[in-house]
């Protein structure tokens, strides 16, 4: 049987940051694995030297089969967003953390971190980054050589999330390192080193949004307001869709993108997906992403086309149509995960009845609240209700994989909606 492989953090002053046993063991060693900077950190290293980099897998298969004594070098705590995991999943290991980049910073602040929210956006998109941290007190954000500190700091100003400052710690814990605080502003024009790791905390209050979010909060067409999902059947709406944090979301016909919105402040960790055909309603859809903190991707489109750009969705909403219901319907059943759930809102019975009948061809179970809303309203000293117009909300789900009679939502990732 091979000796285990010992995986040693290092910092990045390099040996001195090494216990004396572990200088030993990498002294003793035969093979020396390891990025070129840990590399160089041994420059009298006796056995062989192999560089850690793309091609990970042949890597662990070579390791496997490895019969000499071998030590994995890797930045601070091999197990924090490192390749600790990925060894010990398929090679007999031995791990020895160092400090990681996240301690280091906290340390030089002088704040604890067992609270604070940590993203990785290192060979990761930004993209969604707004609702996963907004309002969070605390957030430590691992960047690369394109989500740069003054990348994220231009982003968090677009969405105006002004009431974070930023502390920044380069090359922490190695001779050249350097920490500071900055305000927004300021970091999106400083240039940072490339090894890098930002912390972002809020030092003021962050805007709260109900569920539901009033409807004259949003930015509407003018002069003609109004096409917006309405607050109530919003919100039942939503409840219908059966989100979960990592849910994917189609908004079709996204109008303000009410529900886009709302949906992506409910699937954090997800992603939403937006298609509206009137561009000025884009246009509003956008700014309302921008003002609620979303994220989002939205694009102008007659749906079904431009839907085949999308990941395959865990829920649909379907706000409005172009006239291609069946053909859409069709798309939307077929690109559905299994699990997903299907919202149409109707305000024609016509609508409705196509609708229902589509889904029946496409083999799906569906369920209808109708919806009848009266808002109150003044009248001289008294109060009066106004009725909205009645909505359909039509849900739909794949049969189940087992024989059932209930229609519920579902509580894991993985369940089957029926």
């Amino acid at each position: 049987m091979n000796k285990p492989i010992k995986v040693i953090g290092i910092g990045d002053n390099g040996a001195e940051s090494l216990l004396p046993a572990y200088r030993q063991w990498i002294e003793e060693s035969e093979v020396l694995v390891g990025g070129e900077r840990h590399l160089a950190f041994f420059p009298d290293y006796r056995g062989e030297k192999k560089v850690l980099k793309g091609g990970l897998s042949a890597m662990t298969d070579g390791l496997a089969a490895e019969e000499r004594t071998v030590v994995v070098l890797a930045s601070g705590d091999p197990l924090f967003y490192g390749i600790g995991s990925l060894l010990a999943r398929k090679l007999t290991v031995e791990l020895y953390p160092n400090l990681s980049s996240l301690q280091l910073a906290f340390a030089r602040m002088g704040e604890s971190w067992q609270d604070a929210h940590v993203v990785s956006l290192h060979g990761r998109s930004i993209k969604g980054l707004a609702q996963r941290i907004d309002g969070r007190s605390k957030v430590a954000l691992l960047t690369d050589e394109h989500n740069t500190p003054a990348a994220i700091a231009a982003y968090l100003l677009e969405y105006g999330m002004t009431e974070y400052r930023a502390f920044v710690a380069e090359n922490a814990g190695g001779a050249a390192e350097r920490t500071g605080w900055y305000e927004l502003e300021q970091l999106a024009r400083t240039e940072c080193a490339a090894l890098n790791l930002v912390v972002l905390k809020r030092t003021g209050p962050s805007p709260v949004w109900p569920l539901g979010i009033p409807d004259e909060q949003f930015v509407q067409r003018k002069p003609d307001k109004g096409l917006i999902t309405k607050r109530e059947v919003r919100v039942l709406s939503l409840a219908q869709l059966a989100l979960r944090p990592d849910s994917v979301v189609w908004d079709i016909g996204t109008c303000t993108g009410s529900v886009a919105i709302e949906a992506g402040r409910i699937a954090r960790e997800g992603a939403v997906f937006a298609i509206e055909k009137n561009e000025g309603d884009l246009a509003n859809c956008h700014e309302n992403a921008r003002r609620f903190r979303v994220d989002l991707t939205a694009v102008h489109g007659r749906a079904p086309e431009g839907l085949e750009a999308f990941p395959d969705p865990d829920a649909i909403f379907i706000g409005g149509t172009g006239g291609e219901m069946r053909e859409l319907l069709r798309i939307c059943a077929l690109r559905l995960k299994q699990g997903g759930r299907i919202v149409l809102n109707a305000v024609t019975i016509e609508n409705l009845s196509d609708a229902m009948r589509a889904f029946a061809e496409e083999g799906m179970r569906t369920d209808i609240q109708l919806v009848q809303i009266s808002r109150s309203k003044p009248i001289l000293q008294l109060t009066r209700f106004d009725a909205l117009n009645p909505v359909y909300i039509l849900t739909a789900v794949h049969p189940p994989q087992e024989n059932t009679d209930t229609f519920d939502t579902p509580v894991e990732k993985g369940d089957t909606a029926t």
